[in-house]
């Protein structure tokens, strides 16, 4: 069904005068500007398989999966930008699950400089191994 012209333009100033009225903000994010969502997580706090995966990178390994150690691109821009071959992945063990699932290490050049996700690169949390 289509709506003549001047119902349309009505309708859409309705719902901008409503947004108005209500009240609600609108936060702009410069172009190419990620949302950063870097935490911080005390070691303590890791899952016992993060420890065991932070055991094997001090140790350089062996590591369960292939994949693990190879060079993490940070597509998502959530880590700090760095160039290719800074960040590093890792594996941490799901248990349950018959594949990777979704929780990682990723660590960076820098000495202990290990970041935690349990959301598949979704979001990340800084280790503090002072904790």
């Amino acid at each position: 069904m289509r709506f003549p012209p001047r119902a349309t333009r009505i309708g859409a100033a309705a719902a901008l005068l409503s947004a108005l009225l209500v009240g609600g903000t609108v936060a702009a994010t410069p172009a190419g500007a990620a949302a950063t969502a870097v935490g911080d997580i005390c070691y303590s706090a890791l899952p016992s398989q993060a420890h065991d995966t932070l055991d094997l990178i001090e140790q350089g390994g062996p590591y369960p999966y292939t994949q693990d150690g190879t060079v993490f691109q940070n597509r998502e821009g959530i880590l700090p930008s760095q160039s290719s071959g800074y960040y590093h992945e890792y594996t941490v063990i799901t248990p349950g699950s018959s594949t990777r699932g979704a929780r990682r290490i990723v660590t960076g050049e820098e000495n202990r400089e290990d970041y935690y996700t349990a959301d598949h690169y979704a979001s990340f949390d800084l280790v503090d191994h002072s904790c």
